[in-house]
């Protein structure tokens, strides 16, 4: 008996059988980076994976039929291609009614594409046999002896590299994670971007962290998207001994409580440990908040801790808010306050330089302002609350203008004001206030009757954004 290595058929289609999941596999790759990227080349690739190389696959076999010399027929090409066709088409049908339109959960849609595209090629192996068989009258005995021995020829060659990608693909299959998920794996932390049979791709902070699938299968990692309720975002933050915790805390927290991030409902929280160090807790929606809820959250913190006299990081240097400056800016808003430069100076060491970053509210919705605030730089803007959470545009606050008016009358306040841009403001306490109101009755009258513009531009606000004011918005004071 001659040994089958020997036949004509044997090699080609060795090449066929080792060679063809191969270039499937590296286009298929090959197609996924390039999508990625949009590149145009994507769909030439496409065309070389679906077609091109399963139709010279397709010729390598049809060659070894017209070697064995068997009536080439034109019916019989003809059928060839026809079956060729019918193949594809039962293929695709089979993986639309299957996979395609698994629902969400299923086995079918937790299964990996690496069996689903090897079962695929194994269908047409064997279709491509059957076909071969009954138009042709070939023996597929020898195919099948063929992908037999090339089976094992591979799976001795590579048992190492199947055994890591099996192990991998296990751990895809039971799918601890989905697509945009976020994982920490020791100090890899970050967004799944792409799972793959290899590897899995996830983006970090540093860039993109190529993660092979048997290290996640043997390894112990955490999923952050599966925590229950909000994710926490946590931070250390390093403040003087000498700062009061108490006072550490509630600036702590107040800032992190108007962050834009925050879970609508939850509230953030702040614990002290030794030597001035704090830690801060924002309830957020998912770990993708975290990095950008953070950064803004220490931005925030450095312009609250200096208008709380708060020494962040330790910080003991002060070069803003300095006597010099409380004085210009005193002399700078004289006339808006109804005084002489010199009467003003007795008030140098009562009043106070702030800044606010954009973003930072300068007054809340119902709170009573401890002060007016006279704008130096900067624009901020002022907006009611609607129901249903609607914001409505009030009014725009720059330069000069004054902020916390109802400080006056002890009123809270029932418009916020946010920082459009960095601000720097003159905030005036509202004991130095009465005094100034208290000599000069035309400041009141001043005050009132900007009141009464704001009270005014509010109903118009709502009016035009076709809301109907609300009963106590008709009489309180802005």
């Amino acid at each position: 008996m001659t040994e089958v290595w020997l036949e004509s058929w044997f090699w080609p289609s060795i090449a066929v059988i080792v060679g063809l999941p191969i270039v499937l596999l590296v286009l298929g790759e090959l197609q996924e980076s390039l999508a990625q990227r949009g590149s145009p080349a994507t769909r030439v690739v496409r065309l070389l994976r679906n077609y091109v190389a399963p139709v010279a696959a397709l010729l390598v076999l049809v060659a070894q039929a017209e070697g064995a010399q068997v009536d080439a027929s034109w019916s019989r090409i003809v059928a060839t291609v026809l079956g060729f066709l019918v193949i594809i088409v039962l293929i695709n049908g089979l993986n639309v009614a299957l996979f395609t339109t698994a629902r969400k959960g299923s086995w079918r849609e937790r299964l990996p594409s690496i069996f689903v595209d090897v079962g695929r090629f194994l269908l047409i192996t064997v279709s491509i046999a059957i076909l071969f068989s009954w138009v042709w009258g070939a023996d597929i005995g020898g195919l099948f002896t063929a992908l037999g021995i090339g089976s094992i020829v591979i799976g001795l060659a590579l048992q190492n590299a199947v055994g890591s990608v099996l192990s991998g693909l296990l751990l895809l299959f039971e799918q601890p994670f989905e697509l945009g998920d976020h994982l920490q794996m020791g100090d890899v932390r970050g967004r799944v971007i792409e799972v793959n049979w290899r590897s899995v791709h996830i983006r970090t902070i540093g860039g993109v962290v190529i993660v092979p699938n048997s290290e996640l299968a043997g390894a112990s990692f955490a999923n952050l998207s599966r925590k229950e309720g909000p994710y926490s975002a946590c931070a250390m933050v390093q403040f003087a001994t000498e700062d009061p915790p108490e006072s550490v805390i509630r600036v702590m927290t107040q800032v992190a409580a108007d962050l834009p991030m925050i879970v609508e409902g939850a509230q953030p929280s702040a614990d002290a440990f030794a030597a001035g160090q704090y830690e801060i807790t924002i309830p957020v929606a998912s770990p993708s908040e975290e990095y950008g809820a953070l950064s803004e959250f220490r931005r925030r913190l450095w312009y609250a801790a200096r208008r709380a006299g708060l020494k962040l990081d330790r910080d003991y240097y002060v070069d803003y808010d300095t006597v010099e400056r409380r004085r210009a800016m005193l002399v700078r808003f004289c006339a808006a306050l109804y005084c002489a430069p010199d009467e003003l100076q007795q008030y140098v060491d009562r009043v106070r330089i702030e800044r606010y970053v954009a973003g930072e509210k300068l007054q809340h919705i119902g709170e009573v302002p401890d002060g007016i605030r006279l704008i130096d730089a900067g624009v901020a803007h002022m907006v009611v609350e609607a129901a249903g959470g609607a914001r409505v545009p009030v009014t725009e606050l720059t330069r000069d203008e004054i902020v916390g008016l109802t400080s006056l009358t002890r009123q809270g306040i029932n418009a916020a004001v946010h920082a459009v841009t960095e601000m720097t403001v003159l905030a005036v306490p509202v004991d130095v206030l009465d005094r100034l109101v208290a000599s000069r009755p035309e400041l009141a009258r001043d005050f009132g009757r900007e009141i009464d513009n704001r009270r005014r531009l509010v109903r118009e606000a709502f009016i035009k954004a076709g809301l109907e004011v609300p009963p106590g918005q008709r009489t309180i004071a802005y």
